[in-house]
């Protein structure tokens, strides 16, 4: 049985993005997977990593809990939309206090590498947008997902992460937005 984690990165739980992790969760379910769900925005942490890297700073309870999550899911499923091309500030605060040092990696002595420590794990994006995907990633090199894809979660050791854009959402009606919920379930029942 596949052990699924999903961490909601929407601070509105009246957002399409706070459906389609509903919708992900249940087709996750119904396939059999095991599932967990994180809303960031329900976490009692302060984002902010005061002493960056000088000091550590003590993991809140709730951040406890998010990292045993993430050492006990087999797949990640990130779903957060993208503001001023960026992830919203709630999950890079996440980021920031639960991708630690010895947590997620670990320097390796003498050496500016670092040893993985999130090998053997899966992760899925699903990021909204206000623009075509294909803009955001021509114009703009799609920075939120490289950001979360390359530099967070392939740098941890995660391999192979695949990427859902769902978008755009300003000129999107609610038959539109019933066929992303639709489409976001049967990715969660392929447990992608």
């Amino acid at each position: 049985m596949k052990k699924i984690l999903i961490i909601d990165g929407h601070p509105n739980n009246e957002s399409l993005n706070f459906a389609l992790a509903n919708a992900y969760e249940l087709g996750a379910k119904n396939s059999g997977a095991e599932v967990k769900k994180i809303r960031i925005a329900d976490l009692n942490f302060s984002p902010n990593l005061q002493y960056g890297y000088q000091k550590r700073m003590e993991l809140e309870p709730d951040l406890q809990e998010a990292f045993e999550a993430i050492k006990w899911a087999d797949h990640l499923v990130w779903v957060h939309p993208v503001w001023w091309g960026g992830l919203p500030a709630i999950v890079k605060g996440f980021i920031d206090r639960v991708f630690l040092p010895g947590f997620t990696f670990r320097p390796i002595p003498d050496s500016w590498k670092w040893e993985k420590l999130l090998k053997g794990k899966t992760a899925h994006i699903i990021t909204t947008l206000d623009q075509p995907a294909w803009y955001y990633g021509l114009v703009y090199n799609a920075p939120s997902v490289n950001q979360l894809k390359k530099c967070t979660l392939q740098f941890c050791g995660i391999s192979k992460v695949k990427v859902t854009y769902i978008g755009v959402l300003k000129n999107s009606n609610e038959e539109i937005r019933k066929r992303w919920i639709a489409k976001i379930e049967k990715s969660g029942q392929k447990q992608q």
